[in-house]
């Protein structure tokens, strides 16, 4: 991995791998949904979708056309904390496609009458959003967990913003959050020695300088939201504070996660579904963000048994907290995570997307063997210790259904110390 500085301060991270013949290339902004007020809640994800709407020089047609017609990708997505937009192109390609990229990033038109299209393209993706339970329960979820604060925000937005949002509004967020200090450039595949001069040819002119601007910290809130849907399954999220990508227990909290329901051997996959066929879908998940994190259970379930999975998800988890891991588990999911890492090196976008995030959020790069060595040095005390931290807390919870009676007799607090809920503020 090489790390440069342009003379305007614009940080590049690349990676050589000159055994493939593909490279992936990625423009990394630090700003997503939770840097929007309230009132511009979905402009970071409206920006996204105009950046691909054409510049003076390539139509949105053009732009279409051109990456088709080299057999190459390009895309971009928007998270809570970072935007980013990035390609993948076989590397005799990567001139034009730097070219184009970079005139998007920086030379987009954001004409009215494009916006005015897309804007009813983005309506109708929060419409099939909201369409999806299954999905929809997560965005509640973040919004029982966190309230006003703007990671309790949807990355979409809301829909009376995407009506109101003018092209203004967009170079006017794009002024204050798409600066230098902001923007990190990350390739990965088979390039040259002449890789930075191309760089340096079309970012070495970005000018737009600004301060970086600090986030506020969230309070984790143990909230309930229900919504009320028409479904055939009740749709549950039950969440609890985790680890931020910057914490040194992240590894024991991922070991955690996995062992509760990371994946098919997991406790509550074998517990719900292998053993008593109460769902199709359970699982676990852990979310990092700059300075907090989320853990979060999410089942699909028949009304009928929406109860018998919460009670039997509380006894899952109460046996992980009363009695630890196993030493196979620790052991297990040490593999699967090095598995997971180590196989992603064969991929030159994971690889683009590993530097750009760690460039963009943590300002610091791990080798793949620094990695293992952390992984491999989380012990059951420190796994011992952050079980008992999370599980002090009350639940949050989130469910997108028909009835909310399955949920009325659920105690959130069940697991938490002394069965007291003032651990968590707001309750």
């Amino acid at each position: 991995m090489n790390h440069y500085v342009l003379p305007n301060g614009l940080r590049v991270v690349l990676e050589k791998i000159p055994t493939c013949r593909s490279v992936s290339f990625g423009i990394w902004v630090k700003t997503g949904s939770r840097n929007e007020e309230t009132d511009r809640n979905g402009v970071s994800h409206f920006i996204e979708h105009m950046l691909f709407k054409g510049t003076d020089r390539y139509s949105a047609k053009d732009i279409a056309e051109l990456f088709d017609g080299i057999g190459g990708n390009v895309n971009a997505f928007t998270t809570k904390e970072y935007t980013c937009y990035y390609v993948k192109v076989l590397d005799e390609h990567l001139p034009m496609a730097m070219d184009v990229l970079a005139d998007m990033y920086f030379n987009s038109r954001l004409d009215p009458e494009e916006m005015e299209k897309e804007r009813n393209v983005i309506l109708e993706e929060v419409s099939m959003y909201e369409d999806t339970p299954d999905d929809l329960v997560h965005d509640l979820m973040a919004k029982a967990a966190y309230r006003e604060h703007p990671l309790g925000q949807t990355i979409l937005g809301l829909e009376q913003n995407l009506h109101r949002f003018q092209p203004d509004d967009l170079r006017s967020y794009m002024k204050k959050y798409y600066t230098v200090s902001n923007t990190v450039v990350s390739l990965a595949g088979n390039i040259d020695d002449h890789i930075m001069p191309l760089i340096e040819k079309h970012f070495g002119g970005f000018s737009n300088q600004g301060p970086e601007i600090p986030v506020t910290p969230p309070s984790f809130y143990s909230g309930e939201i229900f919504h009320e849907k028409k479904t055939e399954q009740n749709h549950i999220c039950l969440s609890l504070p985790g680890c931020s990508i910057r914490d040194d227990r992240l590894y024991a909290m991922i070991l955690l996660n996995n062992a509760i329901g990371g994946g098919m051997s997991s406790r509550l996959f074998q517990e719900i579904r292998e053993k008593r066929g109460l769902a199709y879908s359970v699982y676990s998940y852990h979310t990092s963000y700059l300075d907090n994190g989320m853990f979060t259970i999410y089942t699909g379930t028949a009304p009928k048994q929406t109860e018998e999975v919460l009670k039997v998800s509380m006894e899952v988890v109460g046996e992980v907290l009363h009695h630890g891991l196993t030493d196979a588990e620790v052991r297990k999911g040490k593999e699967q995570l090095k598995g997971s890492l180590i196989l992603s090196l064969e991929s030159t976008s994971s690889r683009m997307n590993r530097l750009g995030k760690n460039e963009l959020l943590l300002g610091k790069h791990y080798t793949m063997d620094e990695i293992i060595q952390r992984i491999e040095s989380v012990t059951q005390d420190q796994i011992r210790e952050l079980t008992k931290e999370v599980f002090a807390h009350s639940f949050a919870l989130a469910m997108v259904g028909q009835s909310s009676d399955s949920i009325q007799s659920f105690r959130r607090d069940m697991l938490a110390s002394n069965g007291s809920t003032e651990t968590t503020p707001g309750e």
